[in-house]
């Protein structure tokens, strides 16, 4: 099936990119645009886009490998006073009796 028209991309040939990237290098996170570069092609009008994904999420090799997964730590949640200690905001300033 076509996926792409503009640059006459298959689903075979996002699974065939797919399995060869995996296969030279199982720690690297595939994108869309590293099967553009594999298959020598480069998005053009981004209508495909969803098909796109779609057909890579279907391919089981897509996953992140285990070890680069949850790396992100959590944003704490502060409370907002503009980087500034609370005893030097104008606001409270006064306001003790």
């Amino acid at each position: 099936m076509i996926v792409c028209h503009c640059t006459q991309i298959t689903d075979h040939d996002i699974h065939a990119a797919i399995d060869w990237m995996r296969t030279s290098d199982p720690q690297t996170i595939i994108t869309p645009g590293k099967i553009y570069h594999a298959l020598g092609k480069a998005a053009d009008c981004g209508g495909c886009m969803p098909l796109f994904l779609d057909t890579m999420r279907g391919n089981a090799k897509v996953n992140v490998p285990a070890q680069l997964q949850n790396l992100r730590t959590p944003h704490r949640q502060e409370k907002s006073h503009e980087g500034r200690p609370n005893s030097h905001r104008i606001s409270q300033q006064g306001l003790a009796p």
